[in-house]
């Protein structure tokens, strides 16, 4: 990868995750608790564990599509998760270099919903006739930046939103939100020692007054115990909808991992520890749970 490229990344990263910080308070709530109490001195020394976005499965979007972006500036596409219940594929993508995060893309399989949900998706998405990435320079930064929150359909109406939300509460997310950044991951076993683990990290949310995700268990554990992750409840954000109709709809969040070394790096000191010899890649039981911190199950408990 040259010079240019990797340069090309970082920005593209940064033109994300400004917009995700305005719109998700629990990003700057959690940030600033670190840092005062000494956790972090900044933003900048989080580790990103992965970032995800969600996709709808129709003819030039999906997967297909949105992954071009980011095996152009050097992922690497690495293992297939299927979520029968909702209805989901996805991928995960390891970066170019340890310095990125990893990428974790889902994809909403329209054809197995209901012929009444599928006829108001493709009422949206009918118009898009040529893949929208291939479009772009993707050389250009900025221009990549700017197509993460670009209008690719018409605004829904609150009346289609709410008929996506009774069958697929996935689909009323993307159809509204679009390729907005689901939400970005602050890998824990990176922090000192008192924060380091998802139930002590957990305790430190909670203490501040951050409400977790409790599908599944506050703490998601996969079946070889090295990897667990929690996340925050998607706050609700007021959106308006065709005809100038609002309401409010189901926001992004924050996740939280903890991967632990390998069973023969076990005895290393933690902080010796590198990414390599620490658990890779992802869960499908642990992120089928993950998915529902945008849910209503979720967001509509007290």
């Amino acid at each position: 990868m040259n010079f240019d490229k990797k340069s090309g990344l970082g920005n593209v990263l940064e033109g994300l995750f400004k917009p995700y910080l305005e719109r998700v308070p629990d990003v700057s709530k959690i940030t600033a608790a670190m840092v005062s109490n000494g956790l972090i001195t900044s933003q900048e020394d989080i580790v990103n564990d992965h970032i995800a976005f969600r996709t709808l499965g129709v003819p030039n979007l999906g997967v297909n599509s949105f992954e071009k972006i980011f095996l152009h500036y050097g992922y690497t596409k690495e293992d297939y998760f299927f979520f029968e219940e909702k209805k989901l594929d996805a991928y995960w993508y390891a970066p170019p270099s340890p310095e990125y995060p990893r990428i974790f893309i889902s994809e909403l399989r329209v054809k197995d919903l209901s012929k009444n949900v599928q006829g108001v998706i493709l009422k949206y998405t009918k118009n898009i006739t040529i893949d929208p990435v291939d479009k772009l320079d993707l050389n250009i930064a900025e221009e990549v930046g700017d197509f993460f929150y670009k209008s690719l359909w018409q605004l829904p109406s609150l009346e289609d939103y709410k008929t996506l939300l009774a069958e697929s509460e996935y689909a009323s997310w993307v159809i509204y939100n679009r390729y907005y950044l689901n939400h970005y991951t602050i890998s824990v076993h990176e922090l000192p020692e008192a924060y380091n683990t998802v139930a002590k990290f957990n305790d430190f949310i909670e203490s501040i007054g951050v409400r977790l995700n409790t599908a599944g268990g506050k703490i998601k554990t996969s079946a070889d115990g090295l990897l667990k992750q929690s996340s925050t409840v998607a706050k609700m954000i007021d959106a308006e909808f065709s005809n100038h109709k609002k309401a409010k709809i189901s926001g992004s969040y924050v996740e939280f991992a903890e991967r632990l070394p390998l069973p023969e790096f076990a005895s290393i000191d933690p902080s010796k520890l590198t990414r390599e010899q620490r658990r890779e890649g992802f869960e499908s039981a642990n992120a089928d749970k993950i998915f529902e911190s945008t849910f209503s199950t979720q967001t509509q408990k007290e």
